[in-house]
């Protein structure tokens, strides 16, 4: 496997599937998170693909959320609003794709890769996919993805999980809308997947793609409010709280 991770994309019978990987749990770096943005616009395009789902590799975290080398790395406020607005064109890609997206989510899910889960249309969980906002405790905020996880779950929620910046199991995520179903094993998830994406394939995609806009009606000032939201992150990274942390995150792990 490649040390910098890696995007593979597939379509077969109407279904794009997109992946990606990372060694270090998944998690998402500048590059990865471009490279994520432009497959789902390629298939937002592309006629022959009628649904999408996004996964990772894997069998144990979905996403670790942002890399936390590349966030140490980051000295001047331009390169940190930079980084974070990776996230914030790929959820804003997601949002605006004329196809489902059927979000995969099986295994541990943090930062911004609870920001994915929420910003797909349909999100398959098993078990162990247990969710968590770091970012306050890393000396941030969930402020990216903010958006799209208070849209799933609602403000009450998200204020629970930004304040408390712990873990919440899958059921909790259920209950609360970020998930829409969740499975006891990785098969049963792969397996509804699989029917899901199938028999989305077979509709009339002029009859999805007005349905997708009902859906996001409402978000259509997102691209200047999650350009807002990266500037806000790209100013708290530079902090010596957020340095610190990372430090000490990366030395007892």
């Amino acid at each position: 496997m490649n040390n910098d991770g890696k995007i593979t994309t597939h379509l077969h019978n109407g279904v794009a599937t997109i992946s990606f990987y990372h060694p270090k749990s998944n998690s998402l770096t500048k590059k990865l998170l471009k490279e994520l943005t432009a497959a789902v616009d390629s298939f937002a395009k592309q006629k022959n693909a009628k649904v999408i789902v996004l996964r990772s590799e894997g069998n144990k975290t979905f996403c670790a959320g942002a890399s936390f080398d590349e966030l140490l790395e980051i000295n001047d406020f331009k390169t940190g609003k930079d980084f974070f607005m990776g996230f914030a064109r790929l959820i804003n890609a997601m949002r605006k794709c004329p196809k489902f997206i059927i979000a995969r989510i099986q295994g541990k899910c943090a930062g911004g890769g609870v920001g994915i889960a929420a910003a797909a249309d349909y999100t398959l969980a098993s078990s162990e996919a247990s969710v968590r906002l770091s970012e306050l405790a890393l000396g941030i905020g969930p402020f990216v993805v903010g958006p799209a996880v208070e849209r799933k779950i609602g403000s009450t929620n998200f204020i629970t999980m930004s304040i408390d910046a712990e873990w919440h199991d899958a059921f909790w995520a259920k209950n609360a809308g970020l998930f829409t179903k969740v499975f006891a094993t990785i098969d049963e998830v792969d397996d509804a997947v699989s029917k899901l994406a199938s028999k989305i394939a077979g509709c009339n995609p002029e009859a999805i793609e007005q349905l997708k806009k009902v859906f996001w009606h409402g978000t259509e000032s997102w691209d200047k409010l999650l350009e807002e939201r990266a500037e806000i992150s790209g100013k708290l990274v530079l902090s010596d709280f957020t340095k610190k942390y990372i430090q000490q995150f990366k030395t007892n792990k």
